[in-house]
């Protein structure tokens, strides 16, 4: 078993990563952070989201636990007091694993350059400075001319982030598919977007084709993007989503229930 250690830098976090090391070596697991098979995050979901994109090219040779330091996260499993208990359940591992799917995203430049990322949680575009206007295609057929403030493309379990504060559905995780929330958007006489959020299945490309050039900001998870044509950039011209090949694999020591997770983030305790 190689095991890894990713974590923030607050103070809690590097205590409990110097414990977790101490312990990891004593249990005669090897420490191997360039081809771990198990990597274990210290921090909250941020961390979480840190280490996907950092070992994204290993994907699936990798399984992820968490650690959670601060407040409760939504992909932390363990809590900062469990470390033997942990280490117990990396000695006595025999590869179990649940895993959720992801989002990719292909996003076309004036210059002819094309990018490709990959998502967990969710991707988002804006327009700081004014009304975004764009025509959002499904399957390559126009499907509406949007104008708002910006849209939030989500995967299964980002749905309960930023997804939901905009309104959008939370999904099931077991259902292979992908969401699209709008924000703001302009709905009156002239103007008209369906005004609901909407669930893609396994097989369907969305994409966006912006008409104004300027002052736009793409996200990826945690990583923000201004695509700003005045400060010498080439300037988005669309950006298209559609289920990723790649999934994300966590290690299913004791993996908590989606909805539970659910329950316990947004309702609480109680009967």
């Amino acid at each position: 078993m190689k095991v890894a250690i990713y974590n923030n830098e607050t103070g809690e976090s590097q205590r409990v990563t110097k414990l977790l090391r101490a312990e990891i070596e004593r249990a005669g697991l090897d420490y191997d952070e360039k081809h771990p098979e198990v990597v274990i995050t210290i921090g909250g979901d941020g961390t979480l989201l840190s280490a996907f994109h950092h070992y994204i090219d290993k994907l699936d040779q990798i399984r992820f636990v968490g650690i959670h330091t601060g407040h409760l996260g939504f992909y932390t499993d363990w809590r900062n007091f469990e470390i033997d208990d942990l280490v117990d359940s990396l000695v006595q591992d025999s590869g179990q694993s649940v895993s959720y799917p992801l989002l990719d995203m292909r996003a076309v430049y004036s210059d002819g350059t094309v990018e490709k990322y990959v998502a967990l949680n969710e991707s988002t575009i804006r327009n700081i400075t004014r009304t975004m206007v764009c025509d959002v295609y499904i399957n390559n057929q126009l499907f509406e001319n949007f104008r708002g403030d910006g849209l939030c493309i989500s995967t299964p379990t980002g749905s309960t982030a930023y997804n939901k504060s905009v309104g959008g559905a939370i999904m099931d995780p077991n259902s292979i598919g992908f969401q699209l929330a709008e924000m703001a958007s302009l709905n009156n006489r002239v103007f008209r977007t369906l005004g609901s959020p909407i669930i893609f299945g396994a097989d369907t490309k969305l994409m966006l084709r912006l008409r104004d050039i300027n002052d736009h900001v793409m996200t990826v998870d945690r990583e923000q993007m201004r695509l700003t044509k005045d400060q010498g950039h080439h300037y988005l011209l669309e950006v298209s989503y559609q289920v990723s090949k790649k999934r994300i694999y966590f290690a299913r020591y004791r993996h908590t229930n989606f909805w539970n997770r659910v329950k316990d983030s947004f309702i609480g305790g109680g009967k």
